[in-house]
């Protein structure tokens, strides 16, 4: 049995790094050896407890949390209705409230109709300010 010299974890003979912290098998030595992940001193098979620095030492990988994932937060109402006003031909609004569908026609209304088509997301971007459209595409409220 061998273990690996940066962390003290437990190696397969045939493993040629480390699974637990990515040491090459190389740096794990051809020993059976377990070492200190603090202090690096040799420690026995069954020692819970590292006699050099006193650090403890275990057979079981470290349990690593993860991140939490974070939801994006509430869109805002005054930012989706400026951009149907100043950039709503674009369908930019529609984009930033999660309606991709709708702003790639928005796009292509404008370009077809040559700019008349922008009617549309401005009338949009009043909408939205006048408390008319509420929600983004998810069906989320709008924070204020």
């Amino acid at each position: 049995m061998r273990y690996c010299n940066n962390c003290g974890a437990q190696l397969g003979d045939q493993d040629a790094f480390c699974s637990v912290c990515g040491a090459t098998a190389n740096n794990a030595g051809n020993t059976t050896e377990r070492r200190c992940p603090a202090c690096g001193a040799v420690v026995g098979p069954s020692d819970l407890f590292c006699a050099n620095c006193g650090a403890a030492v275990s057979n079981q990988p470290p349990t690593y949390q993860g991140q939490v994932a974070q939801t994006p937060g509430q869109r805002s109402k005054l930012v989706a209705g400026l951009l149907g006003i100043f950039v709503g031909g674009l369908g930019i609004h529609n984009f930033y409230l999660g309606k991709i569908g709708i702003g790639i026609i928005q796009i292509v209304v404008t370009l077809i109709t040559c700019g008349v088509g922008a009617l549309w997301g401005f009338i949009e971007g009043i909408l939205i300010l006048c408390d008319r459209i509420t929600v983004d595409g998810d069906g989320k409220p709008l924070a204020p």
